[in-house]
């Protein structure tokens, strides 16, 4: 991991310190949120309240826990609709992973969610300026589909997390960007909040920052 990425990922565990708050949590919940994870890859989506109950003895305490930390995202009746790197939403960012089609919060959660499972995915987004199609194939760390990708860029702009929830702030700005000078150009509109990376950088940002979500 070289010295920028490894900057985002700590300036990222600033702004959503996922990890360091599911360490934090019960032995169940951390159970409950793992299983929420994969639920997405195993189910196509979300487990519901109902399913959630099997995992923990309070169900409403659970929710009120996962949503003041800003792991899960949930809709006005408490069904949740949104786990870190994962939505429920029909976002721009479509993912095919194990027959299901899922949507994932931004660009660089896409690129999690291979490595977080090792499995292999395939991305439909779009270039976030141009609005070009942008199709990736990744087993864990690896991109299948270099060629079609060699000039794929990821920006975001970090001056966007602006409330408690970065499903509906930072994530809006990770992005992709179809090529070197759309990059430079994007980045330049605003150098101070804007930061970009190379494909295979921000597989390494996403494999670094979600991974550990996951691990045993």
């Amino acid at each position: 991991m070289d010295n920028k990425v490894k900057n985002a990922v700590n300036h990222l565990n600033k702004i959503l310190p996922l990890a360091d708050r599911q360490k934090k949590l019960s032995h169940e919940l951390v159970a409950l949120h793992k299983n929420i994870l994969k639920s997405y890859i195993e189910l196509g989506r979300s487990l519901n309240k109902t399913e959630m109950s099997e995992y923990v003895d309070n169900i409403d305490d659970a929710i009120d826990i996962l949503r003041t930390n800003d792991m899960v995202v949930f809709d006005s009746n408490d069904e949740p609709v949104g786990a870190y790197p994962f939505t429920m939403e029909q976002r721009v960012h479509k993912i095919t992973v194990n027959g299901n089609t899922i949507h994932s919060m931004c660009a660089l959660d896409a690129l999690a969610i291979s490595p977080m499972f090792n499995i292999e995915t395939h991305i439909d987004s779009k270039c976030h300026v141009t609005g070009d199609s942008v199709s990736i194939d990744q087993l864990d760390q690896e991109v299948l589909n270099k060629n079609e990708n060699k000039d794929l860029h990821f920006g975001l702009s970090w001056n966007s997390a602006a409330n408690n929830c970065c499903a509906t702030s930072l994530c809006t700005e990770m992005i992709f960007l179809r090529d070197q000078n759309i990059a430079d150009t994007w980045l330049n509109e605003d150098s101070e909040n804007r930061e970009i990376f190379s494909l295979d950088a921000a597989i390494d940002f996403s494999t670094q920052f979600f991974k550990p979500l996951v691990s045993l």
